[in-house]
């Protein structure tokens, strides 16, 4: 494989979106799948630790030393559209707002509630990522993956895989998503989707703080219950540790107002935790998943 195919010792701040992240030993940013193939091989026949990011929307990572190779899957991004069937296939980094909009623009209706998520398609697939009583489960119909231990590939009906809420089987599993196909229902009225999908980003400006780098939610809403509620009924909105933030706009966001180190934000998540549990007797797990912590994902 090319030398230049990875760059060493690369500081992986600005490829998360809450602007925090230590240094890995070996990163790419593969364009293609034969590219990003090849990185899975050299990982696995160089017995080097393999980790997977899209846009770095729901991830702390801590600012150490990394061992291994980040691949970030950004530049996988490419998509086709049937207008008759309404079936879209797509590489697994595209961003979700590209596809909300591109959906739109195409009279396919569906994606309208995803426009404002900061993630990638993959990653979404991976975290079961949602708005409301929507998640792109319910539109897909097939993944292919690579599993990074046999390098076998594969593709998996979505009846084969078992979603549940913020959750998925490749979070526990050997495989990595590809690409995905997907369903949409085709021939809709496009303007009023474009307009839909509009409303839906202005709504989201209005009561998230996409102003300051943050994760997106950080912790799950526990059953019949809110989590940004529980936080805000125990008054810890505003609250900081160092530069990070528990958001004013929304309380299951912390924002990092300057200069927040991942101790600051570890320390801020591991706060909400034991003061929700000590005052509502509940146990807020995170949808950010920490590489580089000692912390149960």
């Amino acid at each position: 494989m090319k030398k230049n195919i990875f760059t060493k010792n690369f500081n992986l701040s600005n490829y998360t979106t809450i602007k925090v992240g230590g240094v890995t030993e070996y990163f790419a940013e593969p364009s293609n799948l034969k590219e990003f193939t090849n990185l899975i091989k050299w990982s696995h026949l160089n017995n080097q630790t393999c980790r997977i990011i899209g846009a770095g929307s729901n991830i702390l990572i801590n600012n150490i030393f990394l061992k291994g190779l980040i691949i970030c899957t950004k530049k996988m991004r490419s998509v086709t559209i049937d207008l008759d069937s309404g079936i879209v296939e797509a590489e697994s980094g595209l961003m979700l707002p590209t596809l909300s909009n591109l959906l739109a623009k195409n009279g396919l209706q569906g994606g309208e509630w995803a426009v404002g998520i900061p993630g990638t398609l993959g990653g979404a697939i991976f975290m079961n990522a949602g708005s409301g009583n929507f998640s792109l489960a319910d539109n897909l119909i097939s993944l292919k993956v690579i599993n990074t231990k046999t390098l076998k590939k594969l593709e998996i009906e979505k009846k084969d895989i078992e979603f549940k809420y913020r959750f998925s089987p490749f979070q526990h599993n050997d495989l990595v998503i590809i690409s995905a196909k997907l369903h949409f229902k085709p021939q809709g009225n496009i303007e009023q989707l474009i307009q839909t999908t509009k409303n839906n980003l202005k709504l989201k400006t209005e009561t998230q703080p996409y102003h300051l780098p943050s994760f997106g939610s950080v912790f799950k809403n526990p059953e019949n219950n809110f989590a940004a509620k529980l936080i805000d009924d125990i008054g810890l909105k505003g609250f900081k540790i160092g530069g990070a933030e528990i958001s004013r706009m929304h309380a299951n966001f912390i924002v990092n107002t300057s200069s927040a180190s991942s101790k600051d934000i570890f320390d801020l998540i591991t706060l909400i935790q034991q003061k929700v549990l000590q005052n509502k007797g509940i146990h807020l797990q995170t949808e950010v998943r920490m590489i580089g912590f000692d912390y149960p994902n």
